[in-house]
């Protein structure tokens, strides 16, 4: 791959090299690299932060722990919302937005390059928004009109389609049958249902002794009497019996 046309705009080429290293194992079939923006901050940076451009995904590198590391963010396309940068004196901060999680900046990106970088991801957002159209309209639904029939209508060339000459002998249809009147009998409304009588309930009443014990049960349960005088009591009760 030749390296030098990603190091156009100023980009550090030592970096461009170490980055396609790193992102080219991470590529899929047919997936290809389009831009490379290197962070350049007014101090000498070793290590730099950088966007890598593919076809199909963008790369947020950050090299960590003296470049013995390498943290990516990567996206797909459908994954982005947004794209939005923001010119400041030294370079610019551009700032990623995805549909779900925190937005992700990266700032002291060099103009031209933050520029290039908000025209590719752009196009390459409005493209997948022309495909993902493009694949809604391609969807075809075909409602059945019955429950045994399928109807398809197709026109070409603003033409009517003519309907098929069948060259089979004319069919007669043969005369319906003449209906016989039906007589039904006449229809017994059903009689009421007859109710069983229903036999009063007599409630048997209660005899003095008992009325004593249950008065005596409701003052011990209350603790209007201790339970020796309880005991006393009924015994007295039982005992005229």
């Amino acid at each position: 791959m030749n390296m030098e046309q990603f190091a156009q705009d100023g980009q550090d080429i030592k970096i461009i090299e170490k980055l396609i290293t790193k992102v080219q194992d991470m590529l899929t079939p047919g997936e290809k690299i389009d831009y490379i923006a290197v962070q350049k901050k007014p101090a000498v940076t070793i290590l730099p932060d950088s966007i890598t451009i593919s076809n199909k995904r963008i790369f947020m590198c950050e090299f960590t722990k003296l470049g013995l590391a390498t943290d990516f963010e990567i996206f797909g396309w459908q994954d982005i919302k947004d794209i939005a940068f923001k010119e400041e004196i030294f370079g610019s901060k551009v700032t990623v937005i995805p549909f779900t999680g925190e937005n992700l900046s990266i700032d002291y990106i060099p103009k031209v390059q933050a520029r290039k970088l908000y025209q590719y991801i752009k196009a390459a957002l409005e493209n997948y928004k022309k495909a993902e159209l493009a694949a809604e309209k391609e969807k075809i639904v075909i409602a059945p009109s019955s429950p045994r029939e399928v109807i398809v209508e197709k026109i070409e060339d603003d033409q009517p389609t003519p309907a098929p000459v069948s060259t089979a002998a004319p069919f007669v249809t043969p005369p319906a049958p003449v209906a016989q009147p039906v007589f039904s009998a006449p229809v017994v409304p059903p009689a009421p249902p007859v109710s069983a009588p229903v036999t009063p309930v007599i409630e048997e009443e209660e005899d003095e002794i008992t009325l004593k014990l249950k008065k005596l049960k409701t003052l011990f349960d209350k603790q209007l009497i201790t339970q020796d005088e309880y005991e006393q009591k009924k015994r007295e009760v039982l005992s005229s019996l």
